[in-house]
């Protein structure tokens, strides 16, 4: 199963190590195939380095012989903070060649692997020329340290710029795009609180049908806030459409006795999304795991996509 990655952000820290590797383990036993990390993750907690969600992964893949080649492996450069110490994302270490490099070894490193599936510009860096970024993330490809290129947190225009110039020197360039992405959408124009997002538009979508590039969406459950009392909806998404996208959805959810997280994630999924889910208890693994059986019929799929509910 393919269609869904889990996001392993709070493993080693807010999730102690003997849950992560149980959720890891129900995961692959469910048949999840996918697992999404950062050398970064979660730096922004008091306490934390930012290296503890790869350094978990790869106690877990060193305790599980023969399991790195059931898993695509998916991890990020780029956003590490800089300065010792920073909590945010004012100055990250950026995707000049030395830093990528570093960045590649301490993650195979922590890891325990050899090459890693998925490897992502996490954060944009404008002051790196593109051309050199394109190069030096190239040639991880080309010495095997990395299966496929992607682009989190890009404007469209950036990736489309970096993918000519990968193109025209023959080289690997980025095939797959990550942004902010779930089914209800927060207000045109609206900047998002957590530093860094940058939220899929409907130009990201022309984009991604016109070049066949397949979108990985995170925060894709909105962090708990469809179900979640103690989670309340964020203001970006305080508008008419989402009253009205609540509606449908959770008639959806009724109809097919699912619950309204798992329809969030068959709708994606129904589009060739992969979102990213996070699971701190194994009761949201198996929640998760259901959403990748659930199917959407047309009448389903144009409820839930009315433009009256835009």
């Amino acid at each position: 199963m393919t269609h869904i990655a889990l996001g392993a952000i709070p493993f080693g820290t807010t999730v102690d190590e003997a849950t992560s590797f149980a959720i890891l383990d129900r995961f692959v036993e469910g048949g999840g195939t996918v697992i999404d990390t950062s050398n970064n993750y979660p730096f922004w907690l008091e306490g934390a380095t930012g290296r503890e969600s790869e350094a978990t992964i790869g106690r877990w893949l060193a305790a599980r012989p023969g399991m790195r080649d059931r898993i695509v492996l998916s991890t990020k450069c780029g956003a590490f903070p800089a300065v010792p110490g920073d909590r945010t994302l004012d100055r990250p270490e950026g995707l000049a060649k030395p830093m990528i490099r570093a960045a590649i070894d301490g993650s195979l490193r922590r890891l325990g692997t050899e090459h890693v599936d998925v490897y992502w510009a996490h954060v944009e860096d404008r002051a790196t020329p593109l051309e050199d970024q394109v190069a030096t993330m190239a040639k991880l490809v080309e010495t095997g340290k990395v299966r496929e290129l992607g682009a989190s947190n890009h404007a469209t225009w950036r990736v489309e710029r970096a993918r000519s110039i990968a193109r025209a020197a023959g080289r690997p360039g980025y095939s797959l795009l990550q942004l902010r992405h779930s089914y209800l959408r927060p207000r045109p124009g609206t900047r998002m609180p957590e530093g860094g997002h940058v939220q899929a538009s409907e130009e990201t979508f022309d984009y991604l049908r016109a070049e066949g590039l397949r979108l990985w969406a995170y925060t894709s459950l909105l962090a708990g806030a469809y179900t979640r009392e103690d989670r309340p909806i964020p203001p970006a998404y305080d508008h008419p459409g989402t009253t009205r996208r609540l509606a449908a959805l959770r008639s959806v959810a009724g109809d097919l006795g699912a619950t309204v997280n798992q329809v969030v994630l068959a709708w994606l999924i129904a589009q060739g999304i992969v979102p990213i889910v996070g699971a701190s208890t194994l009761a949201q693994v198996e929640e998760t795991l259901g959403a990748a059986d659930l199917k959407l019929d047309d009448e389903l799929r144009s409820r839930l996509d009315d433009p009256a509910l835009a």
